[in-house]
Formats: C-alpha cells, structure tokens, sequence
C-alpha cells in the first residue's frame, strides 16, 4: 500500500510538471486586451493589418462597424460606420485605400485611409463575404452570390481596384463558397467550396475548373483554408466536426488530418515559425508542421464564446483576436505574443 500510495504521489507530481512546463512552453502569451464597450452581441469578421501604418482594421459585421486600432498601442483611434454588413477587406498601402466587402449592400466600399471618407464603391452580388488579393497580377476575388443572396450559385469576382472595374465572373457551382488562395509559382486558385465539402482549383488565367477534391471523409462544412506552398500543403478548418484537415496539394489527396477548436472561421499559416493559428469559438489552437506529413497541437489556448476571428502579423510577432460581446463578456481586441 506504502509502495502504491508513493507511486501515486510520484505520478500526479510529474503530471504536474508536465502541466507547468507546457503552460510555460505555451505558444501565445496574452499581452492587452482593450474593450470595445459600445458594441453590443454579434460576431465580428476579418482583421487586416497596416503594418508601415501602425493600424489594424477590423471588421464588426454585425454591429455594421469598421474599427480602426493604433498598433503601437491597440488603442481604437477610428470607427467607419457607414458600412452594413462588413466582411473582408484590402488594404492597397499603393493607393493609399481601403476596400471594405459589404454582404448585405452587395458592394465593396472604398475609403481613403488619411482621412477615412467615402471614396466610392464597386458593385457585387449581395451575400459578398470571402475574398483574397493576388500580388502578382493585383487583382482582388471577391466571394459574392449565394446562399445569402438567394442565388442558387455563388460567384467569384475578378476585381481591379485601382480602376474599380470587374474583369469576370467565375461561377461556382455551389451556393456556398468561403475562401480562396493563391500559389505563387503557378496560376492555381484553391476555392474552399463549403457547399461540397471539397476544394476545388481553378486556373486563374483561363478561369477554368482543374479539379475538385473532397475532403468530406475526413470532416464537413470547411470554412476557413490556408497555404504552406513550400511543403505543397493545403490546410483546412472543418466544422463537422472541428478538424484541422491537410492536403498534398499537387494531388488533391488528404495527408492527416487533427482534432481541432469547433466552429473555426480564421486560420493563418506562418512559415518561418511553422505554425499553424486555429481560431474556433472559445478556444485558439496553434498546431506545429514537425514536417509535410505530421503536426503536433502545441496550444490549446481558451478565449472566448464566438471569438473565432483573428489575424497574425508574423512582423510584430503578434496575434490579434477579436472578441464579441456576449453575457458578461465585454467586446474586446485581444492581443497576444508570438512565442517561440
């Protein structure tokens, strides 16, 4: 019995240990928080940063508000509300603009980011949400159409926004569409086609379909997707349930795939610190890519009801999670160290 009661003792003290080492090797540190009291429940959307600007524009959709931060500071120093329904945005430091995707009005709003007017607008379907911009050719894809709009088939916008003309219309045939990137080697879009269950890829010269690619055996409803084109591999967040699904992306072909945080919508991949930041409602999970094939959960960090939208800016070493009002929570912009 001494023996056994040791043995125990020994045990749920290196348990301990363990717990207390992982806090310590915790991948995110928590930094300042700064409430947003005047908003009210609802769900925020996309974070876009300036870094040269010291400025972070996040998107309170469902308080129909643009919020402006400082940095250096994370103090709120701007808020657009003029906008109804804010999804994602882009920032164009080149033109000195901000474009600001509205679902509700079916536009993407322009604003002179000096002075922060109205600088026009650019007309889409209603039901606007995703997009992705594309360096290389400077064109801006915006998801638009669909289920939000009563359209039997999303679309996908091909936008050039220093001139504000639309260049085509890609069809999707789904109704339920929810984010795009870009291989920069090649002229490959991978469209998180929610609708599916899959991924399908497009050329973005031609336009054109190349491939679909199911992933609904290893989890349904993807809804956030994001690009280690180094390794050729593609990530997806599922909600059916919470799994961080990976793909070779040359084949198509599900590589592993992890339990992960439920309710994902924000997933970015950092390539020199080989991370992957999973925001799902109440939890943040950060996975490290040992290599192409296997990824370890290094954090599993609680945050809060909804917060499932945040963005990283590998150049300050700095995650921002934004936070929406529910019950006792405060609406806040959370702030967290990149550890190492």
């Amino acid at each position: 019995m001494k023996r056994s009661k040791a043995i125990t003792v020994s045990v749920l003290i290196l348990g301990f240990a363990i717990g207390v080492l992982a806090e310590e090797r915790a991948p995110l540190k928590l930094l300042q928080s700064t409430p947003l009291p005047q908003l009210h429940d609802g769900d925020f959307d996309h974070l876009t940063p300036d870094v040269e600007g010291n400025r972070l524009f996040v998107t309170a959709e469902e308080n129909s508000k643009v919020l402006i931060f400082d940095l250096k500071t994370n103090k709120l120093i701007h808020t657009i509300d003029d906008v109804k329904a804010p999804h994602s945005m882009l920032y164009r430091a080149d033109l000195k603009k901000l474009f600001v995707v509205d679902s509700d009005l079916g536009e993407v709003k322009i604003y002179e980011t000096e002075s922060y007017k109205p600088a026009g607008s650019i007309k889409v379907r209603e039901g606007a949400d995703a997009s992705g911009y594309d360096p290389s050719s400077k064109l801006f894809y915006v998801v638009n159409g669909g289920k939000d709009a009563k359209l039997p088939n999303a679309y996908i916008s091909v936008i050039d926004v220093a001139t504000g003309t639309t260049e085509a219309d890609i069809k999707i045939d789904s109704n339920d569409v929810e984010g795009v990137v870009f291989e920069k080697s090649g002229p490959r879009m991978f469209v998180n086609v929610r609708g599916k269950n899959a991924v399908e890829v497009y050329d973005r010269k031609s336009r054109a379909l190349i491939a679909t690619w199911s992933v609904a055996e290893a989890g349904k409803n993807p809804t956030s997707i994001a690009f280690d084109e180094n390794a050729h591999r593609l990530f997806l967040g599922t909600r059916v349930p919470g799994k961080l699904v990976v793909l070779d992306s040359d084949s198509g072909k599900i590589v592993t795939n992890y339990p992960a945080a439920a309710m994902v919508d924000d997933m970015a991949y950092d390539g020199s610190g080989k991370r992957i930041y999973f925001a799902g409602t109440e939890f943040l999970d950060v996975f490290h890519e040992q290599d192409a094939d296997h990824y370890n959960r290094i954090g599993h960090i609680p945050t809060s009801f909804r917060a499932k939208t945040g963005v990283l800016v590998p150049e300050l070493k700095r995650y921002y999670l934004a936070v929406p009002h529910h019950e006792k929570q405060t609406a806040e912009l959370r702030v967290y160290e990149v550890l190492p």
